[in-house]
């Protein structure tokens, strides 16, 4: 592939998000790495390593995406990519042994959270749940406690946490596990390697909803592991392959295709964000509103200390109004929505707009008035003048 793991770390992140995992500079070979259409491969006699054998095993399409991702992350391993989000999840989950202990946010990801019960209520796993901001309470549950005092085997983070966007101190946090015995996987989703580098901040496996800012264009389902561990790569690589988690070709070469423009998405979204917080939060209908950009962020200062950027979700409550409660004054909010699209999902160059607590599966105390806005790559002005429109349409 095109840069080493020494010229990357020698360039910028916009750099590398761009230059990483291109075909090797010959005579005639294609700028961009071409979509390989293929299940199986030539091979006479036994598999040795390094041969791609079968399409359940390897494509040569994974490869510049996992080798670009790999080196945005800041691991000297190329990444893994997997069918889904939740696929990279599993596999994250399955380098808990048998009986071992799971950490893991009160409010995160609602898909990790039910996989994680599932296992839990199986007898799989022990599941602790905690506020990921409280770091006490952390190190607690990371402690040996229960019948069978059991320390942790794995922390789980998310940092900011989906939906709630509370910010964990990753590196007390990471130093807390590593001192019970755990390893610690975070969910990079929400900050993507241009924001955070998890695995710099000590976390052992990184975690992405690639569907989301890294491919960035709402068209394809992926997921991704990375990790600077060969061991933990090759036991990640094993489930991936008997579980057969894996990405298609096609959803591969867009992905790649979309990361190229991660830099410049980013960097728009979040200046935008910036503008649409700060105004949101002085509307009259708002309630409370979550954004650490902001100074009166409650993790606006760990946020700055671990982060190159405050991300571009914002999350706020709609005040009742009218004898509407807080929840039908958000699903007012949303319906009259025009520019802002209602839907799930996040990390688009499109704007999407959902109240949270639709979805059966989130949890409970989530509240049932909060508004997630994943902010695009549109108009400033518009975007806001579409958000106001609607707010102001409350009256009161």
């Amino acid at each position: 592939m095109s840069l080493s793991e020494q010229q990357a770390a020698s360039l910028a992140a916009e750099t590398v998000v761009v230059a990483a995992g291109r075909p090797p500079r010959e005579r005639d070979q294609p700028v961009n790495a071409p979509i390989v259409l293929s299940s199986t491969y030539f091979g006479v006699g036994a598999l040795a390593d390094g041969d791609r054998g079968y399409g359940r095993y390897s494509n040569p399409t994974w490869d510049p995406f996992e080798e670009a991702l790999g080196q945005l992350e800041g691991s000297e391993l190329p990444g893994l990519l997997y069918a889904s989000g939740l696929a990279a999840v599993s596999s994250a989950l399955s380098l808990i042994p048998a009986g071992g202990v799971l950490v893991m946010p009160t409010l995160c990801y609602s898909g990790s959270l039910v996989m994680a019960a599932e296992l839990a209520q199986k007898g799989f796993i022990e599941l602790r749940t905690v506020d990921i901001a409280d770091t006490e309470a952390v190190e607690e549950a990371l402690s040996p406690s229960g019948p069978a005092g059991r320390a942790a085997a794995m922390l789980w983070l998310e940092s900011p946490t989906n939906p709630m966007l509370s910010i964990a101190d990753i590196p007390a946090l990471t130093a807390a596990a590593h001192a019970a015995g755990a390893i610690v996987v975070t969910d990079n989703t929400f900050s993507t390697p241009l924001v955070q580098q998890p695995l710099g901040l000590g976390s052992d496996v990184v975690l992405h909803s690639v569907t989301k800012y890294l491919a960035g264009h709402s068209d394809v389902v992926l997921g991704a592991l990375v990790t600077s561990n060969p061991d933990i790569r090759s036991a990640l690589l094993h489930h991936r392959t008997i579980h057969g988690g894996i990405a298609g070709p096609f959803e591969s070469w867009l992905a790649l295709r979309g990361l190229r423009t991660l830099a410049l998405r980013i960097e728009r979204s979040q200046a935008t964000a910036m503008v649409l917080a700060e105004r949101i939060a002085a509307h009259p209908r708002i309630e409370s509103l979550r954004f650490p950009g902001l100074p009166t962020d409650p993790g606006h200062e760990r946020a700055k200390a671990q982060m190159k950027g405050f991300g571009s979700i914002v999350c706020f409550q709609v005040a009742p109004v009218g004898g509407m409660s807080g929840a039908d004054a958000a699903d007012a909010v949303v319906r009259a929505m025009k520019l802002w699209l209602p839907a799930t999902s996040l990390g688009g160059v499109e704007s999407l707009i959902e109240r949270r607590r639709r979805h059966a599966a989130e949890p409970s105390d989530v509240p049932e008035n909060l508004v997630r806005l994943s902010v695009g790559i549109e108009n400033v002005e518009d975007l806001w003048a579409d958000l106001k429109q609607a707010l102001d349409a409350l009256g009161g």
